[in-house]
């Protein structure tokens, strides 16, 4: 993560719970332990997956920083095309769940669009890069969910 809110990591794992946090302390509102592992694993699921492909792909740590030198399919990229900005989702669905916050609800259904968005700019500069080798990558792996039915890269509808 870098320490900068124009970071998207930043603002989703320390920026967003701290705005939530507040909220719950001035509203007095418990949060819903049982939900706490969810915020775990979309933590956890970014930071490995990210462990997993820098050295693998070589490039800079983030798309918004510059171009993967090559082009990783294997390990949690065979699962999903986007693993880390699931991560992100799946954090903040947690938080939204363990606090049942109206900030953190609001902020969740504005980011969804926004990370749908820029995975799919994030993909048509990876075929701009990579080609017909990440063209058959898309159609073998699903964009967000593990297990179902991948269709296009740069697309409207993918799973």
């Amino acid at each position: 993560m870098r320490p900068t809110l124009r970071s998207t990591s930043t603002r989703t794992f320390v920026a967003i719970p701290l705005a939530v946090t507040a909220e719950q302390i001035f509203r007095r509102r418990r949060v819903q332990v049982g939900w706490l592992p969810v915020l775990a694993i979309g933590y956890l699921q970014y930071r490995a997956a990210g462990a997993y492909r820098l050295p693998r792909a070589g490039g800079p740590p983030g798309m918004s920083q510059g171009m993967p030198e090559r082009l990783v399919t294997d390990g949690p990229y065979a699962q999903t095309r986007n693993p880390m900005y699931l991560g992100h989702l799946l954090f903040l669905g947690g938080l939204t769940a363990a606090t049942r916050s109206p900030l953190a609800l609001t902020i969740t259904v504005l980011l969804v669009p926004w990370f749908r968005e820029r995975a799919r700019k994030d993909e048509r500069r990876l075929i701009d890069r990579f080609g017909p080798d990440f063209e058959a990558y898309c159609r073998r792996v699903p964009r967000w969910l593990p297990g179902t039915t991948p269709r296009s890269a740069a697309g409207t509808h993918s799973g």
